[in-house]
């Protein structure tokens, strides 16, 4: 696997970041998975592919200063905020069930899963099925592409697919503004389906994280 180390862009450069990284290994027939961390600055609202956002304060967003970018996947809208961005690209071929999107979804899901362990925190994919809902924030949504510590939502996923390849990306919860989430999003935010590094082990530093996640 290749990693890319882990560096802070606007919105709009993450999104492009990651586009470039699925096209450039699509041109060079890359047949290895390439993997990345990153942040945000300033905080942005990213949308999914074919999400609406008519839900959007703009005047809201500009006094706090908060961007707006559209996402390559689907799913729904996210504040990007306290936390780390991972995305992987890879072919279809490099994972045993590449073609089956589930299968994909929990292979490189299983990846996260093994890093984590390494600094004492064990994530499964929960217990519970996936729930369609009217949320606008993507948190509040269960997908079968969730990680979870104790049954409670700490990395949530989405992926898209062009020319035989893969790019999958996804949230995870340092910590998180449940005041400013909810004025975003102009719902309520139940924190008891959430969770955060924070909250699990708060002697665990970003830092601690990329590390793991980078060895």
């Amino acid at each position: 696997m290749k990693y890319i180390p882990y560096s802070v862009y606007c919105g709009q450069e993450n999104m492009d970041i990651d586009a470039e990284i699925l096209d450039k290994a699509i041109s060079d027939n890359e047949q290895d998975a390439i993997f990345r961390l990153y942040g945000w600055k300033p905080a942005c609202v990213s949308l999914g592919r074919n999400q609406q956002d008519s839900f959007l304060d703009v005047k809201l967003l500009s006094d706090y200063k908060i961007d707006v970018v559209r996402r390559l996947t689907g799913g729904r809208a996210l504040l990007h905020d306290n936390e780390i961005t991972y995305s992987f690209v890879c072919p279809v071929s490099y994972l045993e069930n590449g073609e089956h999107v589930v299968s994909s979804y929990k292979e490189i899901s299983q990846i996260l899963i093994d890093k984590f362990k390494n600094i004492g925190i064990d994530l499964d994919f929960g217990n519970s099925k996936p729930v369609k809902t009217g949320f606008d924030y993507c948190m509040l949504v269960s997908t079968g592409a969730d990680l979870c510590y104790q049954n409670k939502k700490l990395i949530g996923s989405a992926q898209c697919r062009k020319n035989g390849y893969i790019l999958q990306h996804g949230s995870i919860l340092y910590d998180y503004d449940s005041v400013l989430l909810e004025k975003i999003f102009k719902e309520v935010i139940d924190t008891t389906g959430i969770t955060t590094i924070k909250e699990i082990n708060s002697d665990i530093t970003k830092e601690d994280i990329i590390n793991a996640l980078l060895s």
